[in-house]
């Protein structure tokens, strides 16, 4: 099991569990700037309760982890852009930016902190749970039975109220925190063999023509976040688009994938894969928007969803000229159909 000292002694164990950022909310609510998606250096120092010199030596000893972590300097034009974007009203020259992993890998690196070792706390229950927690087996094929709409809601409720009530028992708890964590993933566990057996029954229950639909997003949910990243890249390249990189790590500046269209415009994409009962929501769209639009100049902006989007959302990306890529949308195209502004 990964220990508190090795965390802050090793520059690859940090960098193994940059991805837990949930972690942060855990402990203590993170504000983020206008556009969503990253804070300043005052904002950090605030978060960990410390002065400003001691993010600033951190970011000066260890600026290469950072920066792969998602940290940037902005300065000029890039800096003008982002102040137009986000609405800051300052006359600084410079503003450094910090993403959620960015923060992470600051309380992984910042020892004189009681907030910052709370967040190393967390982030080794999760690694200690995520290691200890058994193989599943597949559920047996004769609860194909159970009715599907019954299994939606349960996992409904799951994931929205019984999840979320462990959360605040856990914050709350420290005796029993342990057995709470413990407890909580059990819940999510059967939650998620809940939304394998509604997948089944869904391809169980299709008509036989439609089946070859209903096998593509089956095989798309069993797929992890970078098994879909590289099926929609795989998308991409079937339709002509070139200079096709799934970018991924720390430095993905907001975006899941990078590519040329046919006629050489630029494209990025975001990706997320969520369970069909979820929807992205206008913030999601919203920060995508900052990626897309400034850090990239992105002349194509795809979001790529295995669920639905909100109307709100769908609203925002109409007219900031992103296309949505919703569910039934992405069957579609995944079975051969084009994208029309991909043409």
């Amino acid at each position: 099991m990964i220990n508190e000292t090795a965390l802050l002694e090793s520059p690859t164990l940090r960098g193994s569990v940059l991805d837990r950022t949930d972690v942060l909310d855990r402990v203590k609510a993170l504000s983020l700037l206008p556009d969503g998606m990253h804070v300043t250096t005052a904002m950090v120092a605030s978060y960990f309760d410390v002065g400003l010199e001691a993010i600033k030596s951190l970011v000066k000893d260890h600026r290469t982890e950072l920066e792969a972590s998602g940290y940037r300097l902005l300065t000029g034009e890039e800096l003008r852009s982002f102040k137009n974007l986000s609405g800051i009203q300052s006359r600084t020259r410079s503003l450094a930016l910090f993403p959620r992993r960015a923060v992470l890998n600051i309380a992984m690196l910042l020892r004189d902190s009681e907030v910052a070792r709370q967040v190393r706390v967390y982030l080794l229950d999760m690694e200690y749970l995520a290691r200890a927690q058994p193989v599943e087996n597949p559920a047996p094929a004769d609860t194909a039975s159970l009715d599907a709409h019954i299994d939606q809601r349960i996992t409904h409720i799951l994931g929205r109220t019984v999840v979320p009530l462990f959360n605040a028992l856990i914050e709350t708890s420290g005796e029993h925190r342990r057995e709470l964590t413990a407890l909580r993933a059990g819940v999510q566990r059967i939650e998620k063999r809940l939304q394998q057996h509604h997948t089944r029954l869904q391809r169980l229950e299709a008509p036989r023509e439609g089946r070859p639909l209903a096998g593509v997003m089956a095989a798309m949910d069993a797929m992890n976040g970078r098994e879909f990243e590289e099926h929609v890249a795989e998308l991409l390249r079937r339709d002509g688009c070139t200079n096709v990189v799934v970018q991924g790590g720390g430095r993905d500046r907001g975006i899941d994938i990078t590519a040329l269209t046919a006629d050489g415009r630029r494209i990025v994409v975001q990706c997320k894969r969520f369970a069909p009962h979820l929807s992205i929501t206008s913030p999601e769209i919203q920060k995508f928007l900052g990626a897309a639009k400034v850090l990239h100049d992105s002349e194509v902006a795809l979001f790529v969803a295995t669920c639905p989007f909100t109307r709100d959302a769908l609203n925002i990306a109409a007219e900031s000229g992103i296309t949505a890529v919703h569910r039934g949308l992405l069957e579609e195209w995944s079975a051969g159909a084009a994208l029309t502004v991909l043409g």
